[in-house]
């Protein structure tokens, strides 16, 4: 869930909710958690009126922002939708149900922007010469993690990723490995300390040791650690961040806590 106040002032309060500019000024967007309410005022502002909206998986804190998604109320703008839903349910049902009553006050039919939904699942699509990679994540109700290359560089997103316990559509961790193999930098779920984890098995997030042991055997350049805990203050993720890198001891391996507003340049 989001939170504020003094001790989330460095990490941020949002949900998830990362944009992705490519080499050909396409605009991929990670999920719609509450960061894309202050997204949708900059790429209005930007006059960017078309965007790539890849979908992880249906859970609140990953979707609760889409109502508050200025541009999806434009006639002006084109929205593609790509994700893969639950058995019997369409992308665009799990969308529009969350904008409407009882949940919402405005009705479905308010989302004047032409959006088009596009199955996403395994096989690799393209937008603008970007190649999108879907892959299932380890995590409860399933869901999809994403590779993203571009000009020989490659970026994983792995949020909701649970490396320490089998989920029925999920992959081993070597198949993980196999999926991010010297990736320039993954984004992964790193949502407790080891301690922590302990009464939190199945709940479908991983350990920071986990996902720095991943990335140490997937010869990934750059590990962001990601989905921070709402109870998780910014000194709290200061000292996760540090234990990756007593984890890690490697200076070919590079840790650090994703931040709000944060930019990164492949």
């Amino acid at each position: 869930m989001p939170v504020s106040g003094r001790a989330y002032e460095k990490y941020g309060g949002n949900t998830t909710c990362v944009q992705i500019e490519t080499a050909r000024n396409e605009i991929l967007i990670l999920d719609a958690g509450t960061g894309i309410r202050e997204l949708g005022n900059h790429l209005l502002q930007e006059s960017r009126m078309r965007v790539h909206l890849l979908l992880t998986h249906f859970h609140w804190d990953h979707i609760q922002g889409f109502p508050f998604f200025k541009p999806a109320y434009r006639k002006d703008v084109q929205i593609n939708v790509y994700g893969k839903a639950p058995k019997g349910m369409s992308l665009q049902s799990c969308l529009e149900d969350i904008v409407a009553p009882p949940h919402f006050p405005i009705p479905p039919s308010a989302l004047k922007a032409n959006i088009e939904y596009h199955p996403a699942d395994k096989v690799a699509f393209e937008i603008g010469g970007t190649v999108i990679t879907p892959v299932p994540l380890n995590h409860p109700n399933g869901g999809s993690g994403y590779k993203i290359e571009e000009e020989n560089q490659s970026f994983v997103f792995l949020t909701d990723n649970e490396l320490g316990v089998s989920h029925p559509s999920g992959l081993d961790f070597q198949g993980y490995i196999n999926f991010i193999q010297n990736a320039d930098l993954l984004i992964h779920d790193a949502e407790y300390m080891p301690d922590e984890y302990q009464n939190k098995k199945g709940w479908g997030h991983s350990t920071v040791d986990d996902a720095v042991r991943l990335a140490l055997e997937a010869d990934v350049k750059q590990l962001g650690l990601f989905h921070h805990n709402q109870d998780r203050t910014d000194a709290a993720v200061d000292a996760l961040v540090q234990h990756a890198w007593k984890q890690a001891q490697s200076p070919s391996l590079a840790c650090f806590g994703v931040q709000q507003g944060m930019e990164i340049e492949l």
